[in-house]
């Protein structure tokens, strides 16, 4: 084959012909849609390039080079020097340059031998302008800053981590000094503990999902934490032995979505068996009570040490109704939520918040917001629950001494059809609720998202704060809510009153599905600084080549796209952001000496469109086998750009949504997909805000091997912030556990994993006295990265 190119360029020729014909053909319809016009006029260009070249004519080259100057030129005056956008333009274009003007292709063209110095130079000299420009273009890129913060004296050390979130106000925050700017590039890996639960044949072909999202908690010299298959390990916090671990007997078939985010602790009064104990949320809808001490179930709790989240809920089938998160346990509370699966029916299980006696396991109230806005009874056997409520999946917070327990409220099923919706599950979906701990009392709601038809629901509970007061007298009791929408709100926790302005704006109103009802406007946080991505532009399209660059322009265009709260509807829409949201179950990290808060954010659209069930696409639409919403590009490759569908029962329509991937599977939407940032909350401004992660573990075609490219990348997981002025993040692809500046957003230090990192750290003192840092990296089916097993805890050397 190569000498064949070597000794005439008539192949060469032709396959670039058949290039140019592409790019006619394809940059026609582009054209016809309204779109630009590069891409048929440069197609032209290079069709004639490719068939002179045929011909043998030397002419081709210089033809070619005309079109690449051009393209230079197009790109610079189109996407400015935006990195990543000229890499798009330009690489592959330039790399045909200079094979183009190669030795092997100068023979013979016009009868003569060899490209000719000046020819070599040419090709030389083009790939000089490019890594130029493309240099240029990348400076700046790294962050974008207005300043660090005033310096805080960091406070007394802390040695537990209690909660899910560090404690009840969801902070995740270590007040633990020892680890530094100056000092974090020397942590090491202090122990390691397998776990032994890692996924299964069926999670790793995809048939179920296994999402490895635990944070643990530290009790004494004690870890706690759980695993995907609802295991509950106890290990010790200074030298990683596992103590004791207990494993739910239950059939995982039938259950598509297998994830543990963490565990609860409760100490009961002196005397009662059991004192000390674990609640653990299991993947059949159980919380189960395990003692510290023995990891057994505390027999005097509930039904055998368990209750079942399935009583009075009604029919449904297994996987229909799970557990993930931690309970909360406050006041002498246990209250718990549940996970209901996305896009089956408007008849599914209800989303009723439960509290019980920690001590007995006995119901103490139920939040059936059908049945009035304060809590009733528990119901006794036979009655149900209202069905399709909006229910909470997340991790909720709480203020033990104002008594509130904030619910962090999804949307009523479906997701992406609401003309069916109930006053009150318009009143309460996707809103920040605040309840009575002893009694289920409405306090306030705070709705972030009205009549929310995106599955823009509230993936964790608000972060409680005391902010300064007016003209710096006493404080404010305020709470911090990050959403998938990207508005960051901040509310008076004892009110849910803003304290930074919000503003009801109106939103887009065409291309509804009909019998949609829209809300005309929707809140914006106008008083704190907004992550919600601007609209897409044609321009903005992305692909790691013209090839599929172009693709991705043609869907652009033939899809409706206003921003974000453009409404789903029988002609495809982008969604940006989509049901990963800017920000998700993660949250965010608050330091409250500094007055900072950090967060982690995903730009990842996709394509959503409504089918009509009665009409002849319908049958087309197949079922998901999962249950869960389409995975992130990385999880299948290929398959991840194919439409899946959601049935959606009980209304007139069928949910297609599909990733918005180019052919060769790179993202449509520009890098960065990952970002870190830092709120200032007093300022409320941004501090930094810069990449997170690298294309190191994800290519195109699904292929896992890649250069280090400082894209970003989907990320889950949230950040932990220590009193050294140390951010701590692992949730992204590329398997690393990362250290930053919380002044600066420098990246100092990063660790790589053996798996996926898909949870939130956490951070405590061992009775070494050593600060540690510990990450569960077990990987997470959504987003593609590598299962494993391991609980890994970094710490500074000994003395």
């Amino acid at each position: 084959m190569w000498t064949t190119l070597r000794s005439r360029p008539i192949i060469s020729g032709a396959l670039i012909a058949l290039l140019g014909v592409y790019f006619v053909v394809l940059g026609g319809w582009l054209a016809w849609l309204g779109g630009s016009l590069y891409y048929v006029v440069a197609g032209l260009g290079i069709l004639a390039s490719g068939l002179l070249l045929a011909a043998g004519r030397r002419f081709g080259r210089t033809v070619y080079l005309v079109v690449w100057v051009g393209t230079v030129v197009w790109a610079f005056w189109e996407i400015g020097p935006n990195v990543f956008g000229l890499v798009a333009r330009l690489v592959a274009p330039t790399v045909l340059l200079v094979y183009v003007y190669m030795p092997w292709i100068g023979r013979s063209l016009d009868g003569r031998r060899g490209g000719g110095p000046s020819r070599n130079r040419v090709a030389a000299g083009s790939l000089a302008v490019a890594a130029v420009a493309l240099g240029a273009a990348s400076i700046g890129y790294t962050s974008a800053q207005t300043g660090g913060p005033a310096e805080a004296t960091p406070p007394a050390g802390a040695s537990e981590w209690p909660e899910y979130g560090a404690g009840l106000g969801g902070q995740r925050y270590a007040a633990l000094p020892d680890i530094t700017p100056q000092n974090v590039s020397q942590l090491e890996v202090a122990w390691t503990a397998n776990t032994g639960d890692t996924a299964d044949e069926a999670e790793r072909n995809h048939l179920r999902e296994f999402h490895s999202e635990a944070t643990p908690i530290k009790i004494g010299d004690t870890l706690y934490t759980c695993t995907p298959h609802s295991w509950v390990l106890a290990i010790n916090a200074t030298t990683g032995e596992i103590k004791w671990t207990w494993k739910l007997q239950a059939q995982r078939e039938g259950n598509p979505y297998l994830v543990c985010r963490g565990v609860s602790y409760f100490q009961a009064p002196e005397g009662a068996p059991c004192r000390e104990r674990i609640f653990a949320p299991t993947f059949d809808a159980r919380v189960v009570a395990l003692d510290v001490k023995t990891g057994k179930e505390c027999e005097g709790f509930g039904e055998g040490g368990y209750i079942n989240l399935r009583a009075n809920a009604g029919p449904s089938s297994p996987g229909m109704q799970i557990t993930t998160s931690p309970p909360l346990v406050a006041n002498n509370r246990l209250i718990v939520g549940s996970r209901i699966r996305d896009n089956r029916a408007v008849d599914e299980p209800s989303g009723v918040i439960r509290a019980y006696d920690p001590v007995s396991g006995a119901g103490v109230w139920a939040w059936d917001m059908g049945r009035g806005e304060d809590a009733i009874a528990p119901l006794p056997p036979g009655e149900v629950y209202t069905r399709g409520t909006p229910n909470v999946w997340g991790a909720m917070t709480a203020d033990q001494t104002l008594g509130i327990v904030y619910l962090p409220l999804g949307n009523p099923t479906p997701d992406y059809f609401g003309g069916q919706r109930r006053p009150f599950d318009e009143r309460f979906g996707s809103s920040i609720t605040a309840l009575d701990i002893e009694t289920g009392k409405l306090r306030w709601t705070f709705q972030t998202v009205h009549h929310d038809v995106w599955d823009f629901d509230l993936p964790i509970g608000p972060s409680l704060v005391d902010l300064p007061g007016p003209s710096g007298s006493g404080t404010v009791p305020a709470l911090i809510q990050t959403t998938k929408t990207g508005q960051v709100f901040m509310l008076n926790r004892a009110t849910g009153e803003p304290i930074a302005r919000v503003e009801e704006r109106p939103v887009p109103q065409n291309g509804a599905a009909p019998g949609e009802r829209l809300s005309p406007t929707q809140p914006f946080s106008v008083g704190m600084p907004s992550f919600t991505p601007p609209p897409l532009q044609e321009k903005d399209a992305w692909g790691a080549t013209p090839i599929d660059q172009l693709i991705c322009r043609i869907q652009f265009r033939q899809s409706r796209h206003e921003g974000i709260f453009t409404p789903p509807g029988l002609t495809p829409m982008i969604g940006n952001p989509a049901f990963d949201g800017v920000t998700d179950w993660g949250g965010a990290a608050i330091d409250p000496e500094r007055q900072l808060i950090t967060v982690n954010l995903m730009n990842m659209p996709f394509r959503i469109r409504l089918i009509d069930r009665t009409s002849p696409d319908a049958p087309k639409a197949k079922p998901v086998q999962s249950g869960e919403q389409p995975s992130s590009p990385e999880a299948v490759g290929e398959d991840a750009s194919s439409e899946q569908h959601y049935p959606q029962e009980g209304t007139p329509y069928i949910a297609a949504v599909q990733a918005w991937l180019g052919p060769f599977g790179a993202p449509c939407a520009p890098p960065p997909w990952g970002e870190l940032a830092t709120v200032d909350l007093t300022t409320r401004k941004v501090v930094w805000r810069t990449t997170l992660g690298t294309s190191r573990d994800t290519n195109l075609f699904g292929l896992k091997d890649n250069l280090p490219l400082p894209t970003g990348t989907p990320n889950l997981g949230g950040p932990i912030v220590t009193s050294g002025g140390v951010v701590f993040i692992g949730a992204t692809t590329d398997q690393y556990l990362r250290a930053f500046d919380q002044r600066t957003g420098e990246e100092l230090w990063k660790a790589r994993l053996p798996a996926g990192p898909q949870a939130t750290p956490m951070a405590y003192r061992g009775n070494d006295g050593r600060q540690y840092v510990v990450i569960t990296a077990g990987g997470h089916g959504a987003i593609g990265t590598r299962y494993g097993d391991a609980t890994i805890a970094f710490a500074l050397p000994k003395s």
